[in-house]
């Protein structure tokens, strides 16, 4: 009974998704300029059969305007502060959408919390396409925004897609090969674990129903973790504004992401860029190699690269978030033409 209901409430939203819009409630901290309206309306769209769920961020007062496509890194959420970005980015005359993975969040997909590069890929393609069917923004004049894990998806899409005319790729992870060999060289034991639960996945997977699952952060001393640097745990909290025990409930992804991640290399793709892109590096970043961005601007003819003395978690949250969202807003303003807020 329980899960006919539950189908009757999906199918009602599903309906409806297209037409229900809702005000957000918009925060000083997010909104230096309280007077500022906007409005977030939830969409779906679908991926390899899946229903995606997104939000679209409409800035009060602006016809048609450009649109920056947005999800989230390595095994986050829309919801972990990328508001914070959307809501920025609509206050300077810019709609946003922003969307979860397959298998995240509220979006359909099994297994749950899957980190697949070719995956997100995907749906990443199925986000774009959908975005150039709605009638109420500019799709002609689209942005690709992405952070970490995503920050290298967005270079990826921006090369198989030469429509895109901006691209933003903060702290981007950026070679999969160079990435793997730095942890065997700095930190063995982790790269050994981290095989053997890749293994213990890929076992699973074929010989039962489940998946080895495995923390996507936690502390130094802890069970084993894809993020386990000392600054991983207390800033990914920080970051989403939350405790362990509430995070917890969100931290798993199946083991055999250790063996996707080695052969992933957005940097090959880098010099088929032919948009303006706004390449961040982190100086202190301690999760890949921080060299990794400024290689990868190099080889885009048309990048702008720039780097903070900060960690991998740091441009989120504070006085690097505030100077890093004007910094991505001025370039994203210059290159899809934005003339006036109002």
């Amino acid at each position: 009974m329980f899960k006919h209901r539950l189908l009757i409430i999906l199918l009602v939203l599903v309906t409806f998704s297209f037409s229900w819009a809702e005000e957000i409630s918009v925060k000083k901290e997010n909104l230096p300029d309280s007077s500022i309206q906007l409005t977030r309306i939830d969409r779906t769209f679908e991926s390899k059969g899946n229903k995606l769920k997104a939000w679209l961020y409409l800035p009060s007062g602006v016809v048609k305007p450009p649109v920056i496509v947005m999800a989230h890194g390595f095994g986050c959420q829309r919801w972990m502060r990328l508001p914070a970005y959307a809501e920025r980015f609509s206050k300077m005359g810019m709609a946003v959408f922003v969307f979860d993975y397959r298998g995240f969040n509220d979006s359909e997909g099994e297994p749950r919390n899957y980190i697949n590069p070719k995956r997100h890929l995907q749906d990443w393609d199925a986000a774009i396409a959908y975005v150039k069917t709605l009638d109420n923004i500019d799709a002609k004049r689209m942005a690709l925004w992405g952070t970490s894990f995503s920050g290298g998806h967005v270079i990826v899409e921006a090369a198989k897609h030469p429509e895109i005319m901006a691209v933003v790729s903060q702290i981007p992870f950026t070679d999969g090969m160079s990435t793997e060999w730095y942890y065997i060289t700095t930190n063995p034991l982790f790269a050994l674990k981290g095989t053997y639960h890749g293994f213990a996945d890929v076992l699973a997977s074929i010989f039962t129903n489940h998946r080895h699952n495995v923390r996507i952060a936690g502390r130094p001393g802890e069970a084993f973790a894809m993020m386990s640097t000392p600054d991983s745990m207390p800033g990914l909290l920080n970051l989403i504004g939350t405790d362990d025990k509430e995070y917890e409930k969100h931290n798993y992804c199946p083991g055999n992401v250790v063996f996707t991640l080695g052969l992933y290399r957005p940097i090959s793709y880098a010099e088929k860029v032919i948009c303006p892109t706004l390449i961040i590096g982190a100086e202190k970043d301690t999760l890949f190699p921080s060299t990794g961005p400024k290689k990868t601007a190099d080889r885009i003819k048309k990048a702008t690269y720039i780097s903070l003395p900060m960690g991998h978690f740091d441009p989120y949250v504070g006085e690097p978030f505030e100077k890093l969202v004007k910094v991505m807003g001025d370039f994203l303003k210059t290159n899809l033409e934005v003339t006036s807020t109002k």
